[in-house]
């Protein structure tokens, strides 16, 4: 799975959201910093390229929808994350959580809880 740029990654986010979207639907949803049409629908197709959209043709315009879903995505990225910034190791990633003190020890019993209920 081809990197996503920063831009295209919340591009996603709208088409997961909107699940089919005509260009200017997705521009509708662009709170901040709109793009240019053009610039939007380039980005889409760059997308689609990336194997993430698709489309169907209505003419000569065309609604695209995701064909990777949003896990899909996310369990990639996480796992691309974990390697390059964990060491490939999960406890890693708890610890820094907890180092940063953004995980609770009543959250890590919580993990703990589902990790012993999957045995």
């Amino acid at each position: 799975m081809q990197k996503l740029t920063n831009k295209e990654e919340e591009i996603m986010h709208i088409l997961w959201k909107l699940k089919k979207a005509f260009v200017k639907d997705v521009l509708a949803e662009i709170v901040e910093e709109k793009p240019h049409y053009n610039t939007l629908s380039t980005i889409i197709r760059n997308l689609e390229e990336k194997g993430y959209v698709s489309h169907t043709a209505y003419g000569n315009t065309h609604q695209y929808f995701p064909i990777v879903s949003k896990e899909e995505y996310r369990k990639a990225f996480m796992n691309t994350a974990i390697s390059h910034y964990f060491n490939n190791s999960y406890k890693n990633l708890v610890s820094f959580f907890a180092e940063e003190e953004k995980i609770t020890a009543d959250e890590l019993r919580e993990i703990l809880d589902l990790i012993e209920k999957k045995k």
